[in-house]
């Protein structure tokens, strides 16, 4: 037990410096900012020189660990390990200017995917609900559901990478979920090696948010992507009492902020990959902004953004723990939180639109100005 908490100690202080000496080099910051044309890209949030690779952080930390710890020495993440080499790369290319296409870096997740199916033997394990199961029973279409799910998941964590400390907090709150179920289910071993990116992720996070010294990066967010999701199917493959539709509650947000993302491009006749300012998390730091009437920076309203989001994204997280061995109530919550999400999303775009609402923020601007009484 000592040994664990030293090493989960160390796993943090390590990613911690490195991240720091990382978010200190100007010339990193310069040279990836300006290689990727950063501060004028449409979707960006922030305004200086950052690092983007915060990832690099937090990989060499987790994988130290991993290989060094003697419990995880051949283990399960051993392996996993090595299947995220090509997803790994290519985000890190993308980070430092080489210009990997969205399509490139969907390609490597899926190549990381199937690597990841051949050095583990596992996949997405037989679902037991009534017509779903008659799929699952077909091993080539499970193969092809695992992979598309595998790639989706690694992308949809890159595309919530918007404000200071979503992606990674999201990740952080996914790595403790499923070390409470793997705990609970005496999968001591899996519960270790998903611990020890909790540390890592957090010092990361010590130098993201707030100030937003430094970012995730694509490196980060689909390689990380991939641990979990993997951690996750390879949870419920060996230990069939936990549903694996449960454990993909814990994606939700993610997942469902691209599914919205996808039809919002769509419906609008636009490239499903190109970039806009209409995710979740931007609608609501915008917000934060008018609703202050213009009084908090853009920095500012960035790192509020995570707050305010953090009991909406806990929600279905905190449903898949509890109810992690139940099928049917998880497809159920799946439902329930998929209406409440797209209908808050729809309430909030129509609200920031509304003349009533815009009349409301003028009189509030007025007021601020004392050029309108305020009736006692």
């Amino acid at each position: 037990m000592i040994n664990v908490t030293i090493s989960l100690i160390m796993v943090f202080c390590v990613s911690a410096m490195i991240c720091m000496f990382l978010a200190e080099s100007k010339f990193l910051a310069q040279y990836t900012t300006a290689r990727r044309s950063d501060l004028t890209a449409k979707q960006k949030m922030h305004a200086r020189p950052t690092s983007r690779l915060g990832g690099v952080g937090i990989l060499i930390s987790f994988i130290a660990a991993v290989v060094f710890l003697p419990q995880l020495q051949g283990s399960f993440f051993s392996f996993l390990l090595l299947s995220l080499i090509p997803v790994t790369f290519a985000g890190l290319a993308e980070d430092i200017g080489f210009r990997v296409s969205a399509r490139g870096r969907l390609i490597a997740a899926a190549i990381s995917a199937i690597c990841a199916i051949y050095l583990l033997d596992v996949w997405i394990p037989p679902i037991d609900v009534q017509y779903l199961d008659l799929v699952f029973k077909n091993l080539a279409i499970v193969l092809i559901i695992t992979v598309i799910w595998s790639t989706g998941v690694c992308h949809a964590l890159n595309l919530i990478d918007g404000v200071n400390g979503l992606a990674a907090g999201v990740s952080a709150m996914i790595a403790i979920g499923l070390t409470f179920v793997a705990v609970h289910e005496g999968a001591f071993d899996f519960a270790l090696g998903i611990a020890l990116l909790i540390p890592a992720l957090l010092g990361f996070l010590f130098l993201n948010w707030p100030s937003g010294r430094i970012f995730l990066g694509d490196a980060g967010a689909y390689s990380i992507g991939h641990v979990l999701v993997w951690s996750a199917i390879g949870l419920s493959w060996y230990h069939s009492d936990i549903s694996p539709i449960a454990l993909s509650l814990m994606f939700f947000w993610p997942v469902a902020d691209t599914f919205l993302a996808i039809g919002r491009r769509m419906s609008r006749g636009s490239p499903v990959s190109a970039p806009d300012k209409l995710h979740f998390h931007q609608l609501v730091a915008r917000s934060i902004i008018v609703m202050s009437n213009g009084s908090l920076s853009l920095s500012r309203a960035n790192s509020l953004t995570v707050p305010i989001l953090f009991p909406f994204v806990a929600a279905p997280m905190i449903t898949s723990v509890c109810f992690s061995d139940s099928n049917y109530i998880a497809l159920l919550a799946w439902c329930i939180f998929g209406v409440l999400f797209f209908l808050s999303y729809v309430i909030g775009i129509k609200l920031f639109q509304s003349m009533r609402f815009r009349a409301y923020l003028k009189l509030k601007r007025n007021q601020a100005k004392g050029f309108v009484k305020v009736k006692a």
